[in-house]
C-alpha cells in the first residue's frame, strides 16, 4: 500500500475529508447559527442587519459542505452508499432545509409587507436550526453506529431509526454550539443595541452549549464505552479532550472581557477538536456494525482504489490552497461592521 510521509492513501484521505467537514463546521456553522436565532431579534431593521452579516458569506461557506460530501463519495464511496441510504430521511429533509434557507435569505426583503417578512424570518430561522441540529443527528447515528450485514448494508432500516436518544443529544449539542458560534460572529459584526441584544442571547448560549456538551459527555462514557477504547489504548490522546475542555471554557472568558474575535477563534478551534475527537474514537472505522465487528465499515474495506485515491490526493493539494485563499479574500473583502445600504437584504 502506497503511502505518503508515512500514512497510507486511505487514512491521509479520512484526514482530508475531517478537514473539509471541520472546515463546513467551523464556517457554516456561525451563520447556520445566526439563522437560528434570527427570530429573538426583534425589529426589522435589526433582522436586516443580522441577516446582512451573513449575507456575503453564507453561500460560499456551503461550498465546504459540497466539497466535503464530494471528497467522501469519492475516497470511500461504500461508506457514503451505506450512509445516505440508511440515513436516507434526515438527509433528504437536510437538503430541504438547506433549499428553504436559501428562498428565505433571497426572498425575505423583496416586499415590504409585515406579514411577508415574518413568514420568511420564521422559515428561515426554522431550516437554519433545522440543518445544524439534523447534522449532529447523523454525526450520533455514525458515531455508535447500528447493524450491517455482510455486504455493508443496513439491516432493516425503517423511518424512525435516525431518531434515538443519542442522536437527538448530539443533535441540541451541535445546535447549541452552532448558535454560540453565531452569536460570537453577530456580536463581530453589529453595533448600538443590537449589539448589546446579541450579548444577552451569547450568554444563554454558552450556557446551553455546556449543559449539552457535558450530557453528551456523560451519555458517551456511560452508553458507549466503545468509543474511549483508544484513548486508553493511547493516554497520551487524552491531551485532546482536556485541550477541548479548555477551549470552551476559555469563549465565556474571553466574551466577559469583550475579546469577541478571540472568542470566535476558541469557538472555532472547539469545533476542530469537537471533530478531531469524532476521529480519534472511529479509526480507522467509519461506521461500526453493532450486530457483527466484521462487517464494520473501515477506511481500507471502503476506500476507493489506490490509484484513484493518489490522484484525488493530487487534486486536493492544488484545489485546497485555491479554496482558502478564496475564504480569505472573501472574509477581508465584508470585514467590519455591517451597514445597510440599497443593496442589502
Amino acid at each position: 500500500m502506497e503511502t505518503i510521509l508515512g500514512l497510507d492513501y486511505p487514512t491521509l484521505w479520512f484526514l482530508v475529508v475531517g478537514a473539509l467537514f471541520s472546515g463546513y463546521g467551523i464556517l457554516d456553522g456561525f451563520d447556520l447559527g445566526a439563522g437560528a436565532m434570527h427570530l429573538f431579534i426583534r425589529s426589522d431593521k435589526n433582522r436586516r442587519i443580522a441577516l446582512n452579516a451573513v449575507g456575503p458569506v453564507w453561500d460560499g461557506n456551503e461550498v465546504w459542505l459540497v466539497i466535503g460530501g464530494g471528497t467522501l463519495f469519492a475516497g470511500f464511496p461504500i461508506f457514503y452508499a451505506t450512509l445516505f441510504s440508511a440515513m436516507y430521511i434526515p438527509f433528504m429533509l437536510f437538503i430541504f432545509f438547506i433549499i428553504l434557507r436559501a428562498i428565505s435569505i433571497e426572498f425575505r426583503s423583496k416586499e415590504e409587507m409585515k406579514w411577508w417578512r415574518n413568514l420568511w424570518d420564521f422559515t428561515y430561522t426554522l431550516s437554519s436550526g433545522m440543518i445544524a441540529f439534523l447534522l449532529g443527528v447523523v454525526l450520533g447515528n455514525v458515531l455508535q453506529g447500528f447493524p450491517l450485514d455482510e455486504h455493508f448494508e443496513a439491516i432493516n432500516p425503517h423511518l424512525t431509526m435516525f431518531l434515538n436518544p443519542y442522536a437527538i443529544i448530539v443533535g441540541f449539542t451541535t445546535l447549541t454550539l452552532m448558535m454560540m458560534h453565531g452569536a460570537i460572529y453577530l456580536s463581530l459584526k453589529t453595533e448600538g443595541k443590537l449589539f448589546d441584544h446579541v450579548v444577552l442571547m451569547l450568554e444563554k448560549c454558552m450556557i446551553a452549549f455546556i449543559i449539552m456538551y457535558t450530557i453528551m459527555s456523560l451519555y458517551t462514557l456511560i452508553f458507549f464505552p466503545h468509543l474511549a477504547e483508544r484513548f486508553k489504548e493511547y493516554p497520551v490522546l487524552f491531551i485532546l479532550p482536556v485541550l477541548a475542555v479548555l477551549s470552551i471554557a476559555n469563549i465565556p472568558r474571553l466574551a466577559k472581557k469583550q475579546k469577541y474575535l478571540s472568542a470566535f477563534i476558541f469557538s472555532s478551534i472547539t469545533f476542530s477538536l469537537l471533530l478531531i475527537l469524532v476521529a480519534v474514537q472511529l479509526y480507522p472505522s467509519l461506521l461500526i456494525a453493532t450486530n457483527n465487528p466484521e462487517n464494520t465499515i473501515t477506511i481500507y474495506n471502503a476506500a476507493a482504489s489506490q490509484k484513484a485515491l493518489g490522484i484525488m490526493l493530487t487534486i486536493a493539494a492544488i484545489g485546497t490552497p485555491l479554496v482558502l485563499t478564496y475564504t480569505f479574500i472573501v472574509y477581508k473583502v465584508f470585514w467590519g461592521k455591517v451597514k445597510l445600504d440599497e443593496h442589502s437584504y
